[in-house]
C-alpha cells in the first residue's frame, strides 16, 4: 500500500513538477540569449550569427531524428515548415539579432515581448472582433513604452539607434504572424522535428541574405567571443529552451505557460545592467512594469476569446 502510495505521489510530482520547471528554464534562460546575441553581434555580423547558430542547431535535431528514422514531413506539411522558417527564424530571430546590435539587449527584450499587441492587431485587421480589455491593455503598453523610451529621446537622433528600434519590431510583427499561422495550420507533424527543419532551412536563407551584405567575414576571422555565443545560442537556445518551451506548452494551461513572457525580458534587463551595464534607470523599471501589465491584460483577453 505505502509503494503503491510512493509510486502516486512520484507520478504526480513528474506530472506536474517536470513542466513547472521546463517553464522556469524558459523563463530564465530565453531571456539570458538577449545578452548572448549582444555579446555575439559586438564582434561579427549579426546576420552570418543568427545563420550559423540555426544550422547548428538544426544539424542536431535533423540529425537526432535521422538516427532515430523519424518519417520525413510530407506534401502541405513542408509548405508550412517553409513558411514558419521565414517567419518565425529568418524574420523574427534573423532581425531581432539584427536589431541588438544597435540597441541594448534590454531594449530589445521588451520590444520582443510585445508580440500579443501585434496578434490582436493582426486580428482586428483580419475583421475579428476586439474586446475593451486588449484595447486597454494596448493603450497601458504604448504608455508604459513612451516612459521608457524617454530615456532614448536623445538616442532618436542616431540612425543606428532608429534601425535597430525598426528591426526589432518587424521582429516582432514576423513573430505574431508566425504564432497566427501556427495555430491555423498546426499539423500533427513531430514539433521537434519540424523546428529542426525550421532552423535548418531558416539558415540557408540566412547564409544568402548575410553574404549579400557583402559584410560577411571568415569563420577564421570570427573571435572566440562570439563562437562562445553562438555556443550558448545554439545549446541554451535553441536545443534545450525550445525542448523546455514545446514541453510546458504541451503541458501547462496556456494562461501558466505564457508567464515566460514577462519574465524574459525582467532577466534581460538585470542582467543587461550587471554585465555590460546598460542603462537602469526609474524610467525603464516602472516604464517597464506598465508594459509587461499591459501585456498581461492582452494576454489574458485573447485567453478568454478562446473559452
Amino acid at each position: 500500500m505505502v509503494a503503491k502510495i510512493k509510486t502516486l505521489f512520484s507520478s504526480k510530482i513528474n506530472a506536474i513538477g517536470l513542466p513547472i520547471l521546463a517553464l522556469c528554464w524558459v523563463s530564465f534562460f530565453w531571456g539570458t540569449t538577449w545578452l548572448a546575441s549582444k555579446e555575439g553581434v559586438k564582434h561579427m555580423p549579426a546576420l552570418q550569427l543568427a545563420a550559423i547558430r540555426q544550422f547548428i542547431g538544426g544539424f542536431l535535431y535533423v540529425a537526432f531524428f535521422l538516427y532515430k528514422k523519424t518519417p520525413w514531413p510530407k506534401g502541405k506539411q513542408w509548405r508550412a515548415i517553409l513558411i514558419l522558417s521565414l517567419l518565425n527564424f529568418v524574420f523574427s530571430n534573423g532581425l531581432s539579432t539584427w536589431g541588438v546590435k544597435y540597441i541594448s539587449s534590454g531594449l530589445g527584450a521588451i520590444i520582443g515581448s510585445m508580440v500579443p499587441i501585434w496578434i490582436v492587431i493582426i486580428s482586428f485587421f483580419k475583421g475579428e472582433r476586439i474586446t475593451r480589455l486588449a484595447v486597454l491593455g494596448i493603450l497601458i503598453c504604448f504608455g508604459g513604452v513612451c516612459i521608457i523610451f524617454y530615456e532614448h529621446l536623445l538616442d532618436f537622433i542616431k540612425p543606428d539607434f532608429q534601425f535597430g528600434i525598426l528591426l526589432s519590431i518587424i521582429a516582432t510583427i514576423t513573430w505574431a504572424f508566425g504564432t497566427l499561422y501556427t495555430k491555423k495550420k498546426a499539423a500533427s507533424f513531430n514539433p521537434y522535428f519540424s523546428l529542426g527543419l525550421q532552423m535548418t532551412l531558416s539558415s540557408v536563407f540566412l547564409f544568402i541574405l548575410s553574404s549579400a551584405t557583402g559584410t560577411n567575414i571568415s569563420l577564421a576571422e570570427i573571435p572566440a567571443n562570439s563562437w562562445w555565443s553562438i555556443a550558448y545560442l545554439v545549446v541554451i537556445g535553441s536545443v534545450l529552451t525550445f525542448i523546455a518551451f514545446i514541453y510546458a506548452l504541451q503541458n501547462l494551461p496556456t494562461a501558466l505557460s505564457s508567464v515566460y513572457a514577462y519574465i524574459n525580458p525582467i532577466v534581460a534587463v538585470l542582467l543587461g545592467a550587471i554585465i555590460f551595464g546598460e542603462s537602469l534607470t526609474a524610467a525603464i523599471a516602472v516604464g517597464g512594469a506598465i508594459t509587461l501589465s499591459g501585456l498581461y491584460m492582452v494576454n489574458y483577453s485573447l485567453r478568454k476569446e478562446k473559452v
